[in-house]
């Protein structure tokens, strides 16, 4: 089993920095982006990539306070923050931060009790942990592909 711990970090490494056989992963996709461009809405309607990216944060948010045995559902504004400043310094900010809360969970996930993998970790989660860690990967590659999109709209 400890081995399985190894293959969910290992997955959320390579959902975030990149070398998945899928394509890009959320850093390859950020890859070029700059603030003013991570600000724009190429797309109506969709997100911009720097609103993806805070909810992106907003997701590993959840998991690690889930946790620490938070059972809380992010609110509307923990899922997708406002973007309080639109500047290069803020933009490259929101990225390490996310790079941060990445580093976060796996330090977790590797710390993790094996044998709690099909469990909750709280009792308003329905999902077992391992579909939490893993459904952060999944999640991550989801907004990886958005991204990827919005840079095409946006001619990046």
């Amino acid at each position: 089993m400890a081995s399985e711990l190894g293959r969910i970090d290992e997955q959320l490494r390579l959902s975030f920095e990149g070398g998945a056989w899928h394509g890009p992963a959320v850093l390859q996709a950020l890859d070029g982006i700059g603030a003013e461009a991570a600000f724009a809405h190429p797309i109506a309607a969709a997100h911009s990539v720097w609103e993806l990216v805070l909810h992106l944060g907003g997701t590993y948010d959840l998991v690690l306070r889930r946790l620490q045995g938070d059972g809380r559902q992010l609110t509307q504004e923990e899922d997708w923050p406002v973007i309080v400043s639109a500047t290069a310094d803020s933009w490259r900010e929101t990225v390490r931060a996310l790079h941060g809360l990445n580093e976060e969970l796996r330090r977790a996930v590797r710390g993790f009790s094996a044998q709690r993998l099909d469990a909750s970790l709280v009792t308003e989660a329905s999902y077992t942990a391992h579909t939490q860690f893993i459904g952060v990967t999944q999640h991550n590659l989801y907004h990886a592909g958005q991204i990827v999109l919005l840079k095409r709209a946006l001619g990046l």
